[in-house]
């Protein structure tokens, strides 16, 4: 009952909008700083690499630093691009409310990311913002281009007729 007041509820979207648009500008604004201000994760990477995080001594995420020390770290050229053009057009996604749910996907992905590593910071409330838009699905993105480009997607793009639409 309150899954599906929550998923087509339009009060509901108008807060969600609300959440949406607010989390875009920070993904946003942290993805055009980066692209302005010549952003280099070598040094970031190195230091999740050095100063993994720990319990007892011990690595809690060995696998994630492994990641880190043989692929990002040799390949940290491409993520001087994936970054911060990832912030910023999961940033622009959650604004405009086009491919919603998929932009706070991968925003978290980011927010996860940057958790592993071992930064704190806002990413703990922005991955609650991101569940909440996620599990709204259509809804959170109502208000925005969602509206058109979803359908639109689905009839034009996948070829799913409107009857199967309904079923």
């Amino acid at each position: 009952m309150f899954g599906k007041f929550y998923r087509s509820n339009n009060i509901v979207a108008g807060i969600l909008t609300i959440i949406r648009v607010y989390w875009g500008y920070l993904f946003l604004t942290a993805g055009w700083q980066k692209i302005t201000g010549g952003f280099d994760a070598n040094g970031y990477l190195a230091n999740a690499v050095a100063k993994p995080v720990v319990s007892n001594g011990e690595p809690v995420f060995g696998w994630y630093v492994s990641f880190l020390e043989s692929f990002a770290l040799p390949n940290v050229e491409l993520f001087n691009v994936v970054v911060p053009w990832g912030e910023f057009l999961v940033g622009l996604g959650l604004i405009l409310g086009c491919l919603t749910t998929a932009a706070a996907f991968f925003g978290m992905v980011m927010n996860f990311a940057f958790l592993l590593a071992g930064t704190i910071s806002h990413n703990p409330t922005d991955i609650i913002m991101g569940i909440l838009i996620v599990s709204a699905g259509y809804n959170a993105g109502k208000f925005g281009l969602d509206r058109w480009v979803l359908p639109y997607c689905r009839t034009k793009v996948f070829k799913i007729k409107s009857d199967e639409l309904s079923a």
